[in-house]
């Protein structure tokens, strides 16, 4: 059995657990309390040392990197606290990587700071994160899950087809306009809808470099090539999409405690029979993870937490809808003191 040591990140803890750790808790109950969205990140948030402090001081947290170890036969927590960056970043690991690391400060903030999402939304892969926490998969079934997805999308491509890019400063219905042109028999479509005036387009290499060209030449900011190993959310992943319908298939999927705003629809979903399709459509599917933000915002949501690595969706979700106060739940001090108390 793969044990992570309590130990292990004591070289590189970070000061503010350990003040959330010897502080008062928050008590349990919605009186007076702001309702909380729970935002989990996709592919590029992973960094080498993610989830170390955490295992370092919260039970919760080991058992979770333990479980991980154990159920891929594999040191993913290893992996997570020390690399190498090159292998971590590898989409057959980052995916479980992700999960691993987003559901363990999921569990820190709910036991050590009473806090419970009233909604829940991953941008592309931290979609599964957020159907753990919203009830809907075990962490077990969503780890093989994000595995085999992992291994899929890395199959559905040789190496070098396909290649990603982020343009910024054009809206969607000119990049899509772009897009249409610079196809030429490949594919090439928008496929992360980030907001805050980027998009990223994804396909055929040739085709997105002609989309480039294009968007550079229509008045774009910037086109900045993405350093991906596939081009997700396109056509391309069809073969991708089946391989997940199928693990998919003997998945229990459990009535979800919260909604949970998917990738696909930026709609609210409460339906338990309708996350698989969900899930298979949005490996061929943009991410809106715009409209996401949106919606919350529409439910009546002022105040968010990213619960993963990084402060990527913190920044998006500024510049998408600025009433929304969204906090790194890395910082267990800053959500405490944003979200924790009336």
């Amino acid at each position: 059995m793969t044990k992570v040591p309590a130990e292990a990140a004591t070289k590189r803890a970070h000061p503010v657990l350990s003040e959330v750790e010897g502080g008062e808790r928050t008590p349990r109950g919605d009186a007076g309390r702001s309702p909380v969205a729970f935002l989990f990140p996709g592919q590029g948030s992973q960094a080498v040392g993610m989830g170390e402090d955490l295992c370092a001081r919260f039970a919760v947290a080991r058992e979770i990197f333990t479980q991980a170890d154990e159920i891929l036969r594999f040191p993913l927590s290893a992996l997570c606290f020390e690399g190498p960056l090159e292998e971590l970043t590898l989409t057959v690991n980052t995916q479980p990587a992700l999960l691993t690391a987003s559901c363990a400060l999921a569990r820190v903030i709910e036991t050590e700071l009473h806090l419970s999402p009233s909604w829940t939304a991953g941008h592309s892969v931290g979609e599964f994160s957020a159907l753990v926490v919203a009830g809907a998969l075990t962490f077990p079934d969503a780890l093989r899950l994000v595995r085999e997805r992992g291994r899929a999308m890395q199959a559905a491509v040789a190496p070098g087809v396909g290649s990603m890019a982020a343009v910024l400063g054009l809206d969607l219905a000119r990049i899509t306009a772009i897009c249409q042109q610079a196809a030429e028999g490949q594919v090439v479509s928008p496929a992360n809808l980030n907001g805050g005036g980027q998009i990223v387009i994804a396909g055929h290499r040739e085709a997105v470099g002609r989309a480039a060209t294009l968007a550079n030449n229509s008045g774009a900011k910037r086109v900045i090539p993405l350093a991906v190993s596939a081009p997700f959310h396109c056509a391309l992943m069809a073969p991708a999409a089946e391989r997940l319908r199928a693990a998919l298939e003997p998945v229990t999927v459990s009535p979800l405690r919260c909604p949970v705003i998917t990738n696909v629809e930026a709609r609210a979903c409460t339906d338990a029979g309708r996350i698989k399709e969900l899930l298979v459509r949005q490996a061929v599917s943009p991410v809106r993870w715009q409209e996401c933000i949106e919606e919350l915002a529409r439910l009546g949501c002022r105040d968010a937490i990213e619960v993963g690595p990084g402060r990527v969706l913190s920044g998006l979700t500024r510049r998408i809808a600025p009433d929304i106060r969204c906090v790194a739940g890395e910082d267990l001090v800053a959500v405490r003191e944003s979200v924790a108390s009336p």
